[in-house]
C-alpha cells in the first residue's frame, strides 16, 4: 500500500483537485490518502469528509510547516510506501503504478522522483546535485560545459542542465513529490524527517541524509505529473524567500562539509554569486513601474 500525504493550509480548492486526480488515476495497488490540514481559516477543514470520504483528515491546531506537517501525517500511515506530494499538484496518468514498478526494478532506491511540468508542459528541473566547490565554478563558466555531449553535461551537472528525458541517480529531488520506503525511517534520528527547516530547503536535507544512510536518490523519468507551482509574484517576497533558501543551504553545506576552509571557500564563492542574484532582483523589482 502507498499512503499519500498532503498538506494542506488554505489551499482547498486546488487540494481537492490533486486529491480528485489521484482517485482518478490511480489503479491496480491500494492507496489511502491522508491529509494534513496546517490550521487552515480559509474554510473547515471537515468539509473535505464531505467530497471524500474515505480520506483520513488529520487536523493541527497551529501552522506545523512542511517538515513537521509530513511527519503528523506519517505517523498515520499505514503503508509500505510513504508518498509526500504537494497540494498543487495533479496526476495526468496512473504514475503511482510505475513508480511502484520502478522501485522493484532498481535496488536501494531511498527516494524517488518524477518528471514535473508546469500546466503549459514545461519541464521542472527538480533533479538536481549538490552544491560543490566545483560545481559553482562550472556554473559561471558555463559555456565550457556546452562543449560537452548533452548526456554528459547533464549527468554532471543536473539542475537547468537536465532536461528529465532519462532515468538517473540524483543528489536530491523536489519535495513536491517525494516516495520512499516506510522502513527506511527508522534509520534516522527519532523515526522521522528532519524537522529543523519550517519550510523550503528541507527536501535537499533529508535526500543528503538518506545518501548518507547508503540510498540511492532516483530520478524516475517514465512518468510525470502536473506541479502548478504559482510562486508569489511580489518581487520583495521572493527576495525574502531567497534569504531563507541560501541561509538553509549554508546550513546543509556546514553538515556535510564540516566548518573548515572547504566551507569558507565555498561561501564566498557562492555567496558572491547569490548576492549578485539578489542585488540584480532588487535593481529590477526598484525599476519595474507600479512596485
Amino acid at each position: 500500500m502507498i499512503s499519500i500525504v498532503i498538506i494542506n493550509f488554505n489551499t482547498f480548492e486546488i487540494t481537492c483537485n490533486c486529491i480528485n486526480s489521484i482517485i482518478e488515476h490511480s489503479s491496480g495497488f491500494d492507496y489511502e490518502i491522508i491529509l494534513v490540514d496546517n490550521a487552515s481559516s480559509e474554510c473547515d477543514p471537515e468539509l473535505f469528509l464531505k467530497y471524500f470520504t474515505s480520506i483520513k483528515l488529520v487536523k493541527s491546531h497551529v501552522n506545523l510547516g512542511f517538515s513537521k506537517g509530513n511527519n503528523l501525517g506519517i505517523r498515520n500511515a499505514s503503508g509500505e510506501y510513504i508518498l509526500l506530494l504537494n497540494s498543487d499538484t495533479y496526476f495526468i496518468e496512473n504514475s503511482l503504478k510505475s513508480c511502484l514498478q520502478r522501485f522493484s526494478a532498481v535496488d536501494n532506491i531511498g527516494f524517488l522522483g518524477i518528471r514535473m511540468n508546469f500546466p503549459n508542459g514545461v519541464f521542472q528541473h527538480s533533479a538536481r546535485r549538490f552544491r560543490s566547490i566545483s560545481w559553482e565554478i562550472l556554473d559561471v563558466f558555463r559555456f565550457l560545459l556546452f562543449f560537452l555531449p548533452y548526456k554528459n553535461r547533464a549527468l554532471l551537472m543536473l539542475g537547468k542542465y537536465f532536461r528529465g528525458d532519462f532515468d538517473v541517480h540524483t543528489d536530491w529531488l523536489s519535495g513536491a513529490f517525494l516516495m520512499f520506503r516506510k522502513e527506511i525511517l527508522y534509520k534516522l534520528p527519532g523515526h522521522i524527517l528532519d524537522e529543523r527547516f519550517f519550510m523550503y530547503g528541507e527536501d535537499h536535507l533529508w535526500c543528503w541524509q538518506i545518501q548518507s544512510l547508503g540510498y540511492h536518490n532516483y530520478f524516475y523519468s517514465g512518468t510525470s505529473i502536473v506541479h502548478i507551482n504559482n510562486a508569489s509574484t511580489d518581487p520583495h517576497k521572493r527576495l525574502r524567500l531567497l534569504r531563507v533558501m541560501f541561509n538553509h543551504e549554508l546550513e546543509i553545506m556546514r553538515a556535510r562539509k564540516g566548518s573548515g576552509l572547504y566551507y569558507w571557500f565555498f561561501i564566498f564563492l557562492y555567496g558572491a554569486k547569490e548576492n549578485f542574484r539578489i542585488l540584480y532582483k532588487h535593481l529590477i523589482a526598484f525599476l519595474k513601474p507600479g512596485v
